[in-house]
């Protein structure tokens, strides 16, 4: 390809959301025009890079080598010219930073307080991912992300936010049912087991020094929020994270089976790659959740 060559900032914004979405029929919703079109303009982008972006050979749609490190250097650059072709706008919000939060964080502790950030930054949208509960994962489409890190990710920033700390909670009938005798449970003690973390329920016993049932009945779920659900309606005991799940033991609806608390091997940490900071906006809302969230043991 000539050096000179130009290179269409249609295709390039195209293929900017669909590597995002990672989706040709998700990327065309947001931009109002077919899967085809998306797939044919992404086409045109290649042949003009004379590159492949994407590999069409897997089952899921994914960036070759040269697709990601392409999509690396231009989004920051579509977004900034979003950004400043979005302030002429009448009304229009100036500033976007997408944050990717798992779950039961988001629910129970995120966003409960992102009101007090929109109130002092109205200039600034927020855009909240929930979907992926991976650890030590930061998403490639978002500006920031809260996850559970065994230590500091190396490519990334990174600031520690608080320890995984969790108790053994179950709903009052249940605590009112359940016997103990010099730290050995005798009666029956069904629990709740967050799959993510498998052996979570025995290393809490070896912290506490509690002795479990052998046999016991165990429910397995794939999210903390059907967990403490679950414990909420005497289906079991279940390992609850906090200060995350305060709100649960404040309305009654969940209590402590015991006073002892476990800590995990992993922390909370908020991440982002390095030259996303440069946005105002990006760094906006890492101070405040710093501020607002670090060391809440």
């Amino acid at each position: 390809m000539p050096g000179n060559a130009k290179i269409s900032l249609r295709g390039l914004r195209t293929f900017t959301i669909a590597a995002r979405c990672g989706s040709f029929r998700k990327a065309g919703e947001e931009l109002f025009i077919t899967a085809s079109a998306v797939s044919h303009q992404i086409k045109s982008l290649e042949d003009e890079l004379g590159e492949l972006l994407f590999d069409r050979n897997s089952r899921e749609l994914s960036l070759t080598e040269t697709g990601q490190s392409l999509y690396d250097d231009i989004r920051p650059l579509i977004e900034k010219l979003n950004e400043v072709a979005g302030s002429y706008k009448a009304g229009a919000v100036k500033s976007s930073v997408r944050i990717s939060v798992q779950p039961f964080f988001a629910s129970e502790y995120f966003v409960p307080r992102l009101s007090e950030f929109a109130a002092q930054h109205p200039e600034i949208d927020i855009q909240v991912g929930t979907s992926d509960e991976s650890s030590e994962k930061h998403p490639a489409d978002a500006d920031l992300s809260i996850r559970l890190f065994r230590s500091p990710p190396a490519d990334l920033l990174s600031y520690p936010l608080f320890p995984l700390r969790m108790v053994a909670a179950g709903s009052p009938d249940f605590k009112k049912a359940m016997t103990v005798r010099k730290k050995v449970i005798s009666s029956e003690f069904p629990m709740i087991v967050h799959e993510p973390r498998p052996k979570a329920w025995a290393e809490w016993a070896d912290a506490a020094g509690i002795t479990l049932p052998k046999d016991n009945k165990v429910i397995r779920l794939d999210s903390m929020i059907a967990v403490v659900r679950a414990a909420q309606r005497g289906i079991g005991a279940a390992l609850v994270p906090i200060p995350i799940g305060d709100l649960w033991f404040k309305e009654g609806s969940i209590v402590r089976l015991f006073k002892q608390e476990y800590v995990a091997d992993v922390s909370y940490y908020l991440a982002c790659k390095e030259s996303r900071v440069t946005e105002s906006s990006v760094r906006t809302l890492r101070d405040w959740i710093l501020q607002n969230f670090a060391d809440s043991t």
